[in-house]
Parts: structure tokens; sequence; C-alpha cells
């Protein structure tokens, strides 16, 4: 089986940023309701929930604005799934 290239997360990142962006690229989804507070991450395999303590509204905000993540479609219409933009 092929080893997965680590990406390497950019510079000047929260604590709050690194922990969220490294869960999302080791197999788990960032979860929020429609207003963006309140994340969950759900890992894809087998549905273990974490609730990260640090992160909140704005580190999702901060993310979104900086490129790092996108909303995508859930199956819930009142909760959004976000995705690891890819790197170019």
């Amino acid at each position: 089986m092929p080893k997965k290239k680590a990406r390497s997360i950019p510079p000047k990142l929260t604590e709050a940023e690194q922990d969220l962006l490294t869960h999302m690229e080791n197999g788990y989804e960032l979860e929020t309701d429609s207003l963006g507070g309140n994340p969950v991450l759900r890992r894809l395999k087998g549905g273990e929930v974490i609730r990260p303590l640090s992160a909140s509204r704005n580190t999702i905000k901060a993310l979104e604005e900086r490129g790092l993540i996108r909303s995508g479609k859930s199956k819930d219409p009142l909760t959004i799934a976000w995705r690891v933009n890819k790197p170019r």
C-alpha cells in the first residue's frame, strides 16, 4: 500500500487551527451547525466523534478565509461538512 504524502501545514496557524487541519487530513470530517458554530470532528471510518474544545466559530471562519477549508454538502440540511482544500 503506498504511503500518503504528508501535507505541510502552513506556518502562522494557531494551535486550534493546526489541530483541526491535522485531524481532517487523517480521516476526520469537520461538521458545524448552519451558522458555523458547534464544531465536531467525525471519523469517516467508524463514526467516532470528537468535540475539539479549543476550536470555535472564529477558528472555522479563519481557516475558510485563508482558503484552507471549504464548505461541502452534508446529509443533514442544518449541518455544514467542511473539506480540506487541495494544494495547487
